[in-house]
């Protein structure tokens, strides 16, 4: 299982090429996989950028604590483009998202292609022990299975909810536009409406409005 760290900041809209430039300047030119890093995907929504950090293990539990080579040359080039988004922020540290709540199937199979998709929506400031609740008692239901789900993690970052959900490709094509038809997805739904909402609810027309838009991956080749 991939060991995944969020990062949320706000971005400059439409910076993302010149963001993911410096990104893939230095992916090339130094080596974040002698650091644990095997993957990261860039991604935007409205003025938030989302940087998704993909490593083989915890770096609490493999001892590979470093920043990413270039951490600070990085950080100077896109300045002018990603700032702190959290009101509280003092330091880096302060932009990585909690973890609150995670979950996998129990027989721990994985299907030979996997699709990833991040949510974003806003949450009320302490229900992070709300919202696990609910999604804890759906995913001891049969709707994971139904939907293909092979993993979730819901982050928060001050008032930002970040939901990472993998599925089994195949699946999650075949769902894709009907999934909103069960009526378990929809209990799911009117049980986190107290807790969440859009990011942006004037702009929200569908549950795609709330999806991040990936503008820049990359994995390690070795």
């Amino acid at each position: 299982m991939v060991f995944r760290n969020v990062i949320v900041c706000r971005m400059v809209p439409g910076s993302e090429d010149t963001v993911g430039d410096v990104f893939g300047y230095y992916d090339r030119t130094t080596r974040p996989q002698d650091l644990g890093v095997i993957g990261r995907i860039l991604l935007s929504h409205h003025d938030l950028y989302l940087h998704v950090i993909e490593r083989e293990q915890d770096p609490r539990i493999s001892g590979q604590t470093r920043g990413l080579p270039a951490f600070q040359k990085i950080a100077e080039a896109i300045g002018p483009y990603v700032t702190p988004y959290p009101r509280y922020w003092k330091n880096p540290s302060d932009s990585v998202a909690k973890e609150f709540y995670h979950w996998a199937p129990d027989d721990g199979a994985e299907p030979a292609e996997t699709t990833l998709t991040i949510i974003v929506q806003r949450i009320k400031p302490g229900a992070e022990a709300d919202v696990a609740r609910i999604f804890g008692e759906s995913d001891a239901g049969p709707l994971p299975a139904e939907l293909g789900v092979t993993g979730r993690w819901l982050y928060s970052i001050d008032d930002v909810f970040v939901h990472l959900l993998e599925q089994d490709a195949t699946v999650a094509e075949r769902v894709r536009q009907h999934h909103q038809q069960k009526p378990a997805f929809g209990k799911l739904m009117a049980e986190l409406a107290p807790f969440v909402e859009p990011y942006r609810p004037e702009r929200w027309q569908g549950p795609q409005d709330s999806v991040a838009k990936p503008f820049y991956r990359w994995r390690a080749e070795d």
